[in-house]
């Protein structure tokens, strides 16, 4: 009789999940140097995304979880290693999921997590949508949150190309969402401060000083509950929200890749049977 052995493992995988009406395009320099290296780097598109803005209307923040979570369980099982990075929205879905998950066999990094959506673009009277969710006839969803400058860019050349592909309809990213859709941001928002002191994996928060969208006020509480052993935050000071194309893309991607324990180029690692 053959001796019955355990399934063969790859050594680590990474999955990645993108930001608001966006695309793995939001992950630009991470998502580019983390398949260099040559580690299994996995995408999902979310729940509502890649096709039209109208598809958002009616997803929860519970469908964007259990999306994410699947990926999680599912990919679980064939590496040794399974990172999470996530970006904007996507920086609270992997928190999230490792405090539901237990996760502890990777490290965590959260780019540009808005915890607070509270910056210098956001209008005065931002507060108001929470009256507005609670106003009878859908009107929530028939009000639309418009992409526009700086387009969470601060390079001017980069910025330009952004314009250009709104105008062309490149499908990298939604140009407007509706109303409805940042209520349940707001409900993962309120999951996401919660228990945060229960994430055991090393957690690496990379956040912009000038940050448009959500100020360093988000960084500072998930390194103030996750707890200081575990997780750290990192300040860059020449990018607005989307770090991972902007000025600062190149130092974003190296930070991810040192906390994760890659190199330029990933060293072949021998198989072993996964746990």
């Amino acid at each position: 009789m053959l001796p019955i052995t355990a399934p063969a493992c790859a050594p680590v995988g990474v999955l990645l999940v993108h930001g608001l009406g966006g695309t793995e395009f939001d992950l630009g320099a991470v998502y580019k140097a983390l398949r260099q290296t040559g580690v299994d780097t996995h995408t999902l598109t979310l729940p509502g995304h890649g096709l039209q803005p109208e598809d958002l209307l009616g997803i929860t923040a519970e469908d964007w979880v259990e999306a994410v979570s699947a990926t999680y369980r599912e990919l679980l099982p064939r590496y040794r290693t399974l990172h999470l990075v996530g970006m904007c929205l996507g920086a609270l879905l992997v928190i999230e999921v490792a405090k539901r998950e237990h996760h502890h066999n990777g490290n965590l990094v959260a780019l540009a997590p808005p915890v607070f959506i509270d910056d210098w673009s956001m209008p005065w009277y931002r507060a108001l949508r929470h009256l507005v969710y609670r106003l009878p006839g859908g009107l929530a969803n028939r009000m639309r949150v418009v992409e526009a400058e700086p387009f969470g860019v601060k390079n001017a050349r980069i910025r330009r190309m952004v314009c250009q592909q709104f105008a062309q309809n490149h499908p990298f990213h939604y140009g407007w969402i509706p109303l409805s859709c940042i209520r349940q941001v707001d409900r993962l928002r309120g999951w996401v401060k919660r228990s945060l002191a229960d994430i055991r994996s090393p957690t690496l928060i990379i956040h912009s000083r000038e940050d448009e969208l959500t100020s360093l006020r988000s960084a500072e509480l998930l390194v103030r509950r996750i707890g200081a052993q575990t997780a750290r935050m990192d300040v860059l000071e020449n990018s607005y929200h989307m770090i991972c194309v902007d000025n600062d893309r190149h130092l974003v991607a190296r930070k991810v890749l040192a906390h994760l324990g890659l190199g330029l180029a990933a060293q072949p690692v021998a198989e072993q049977a996964c746990a």
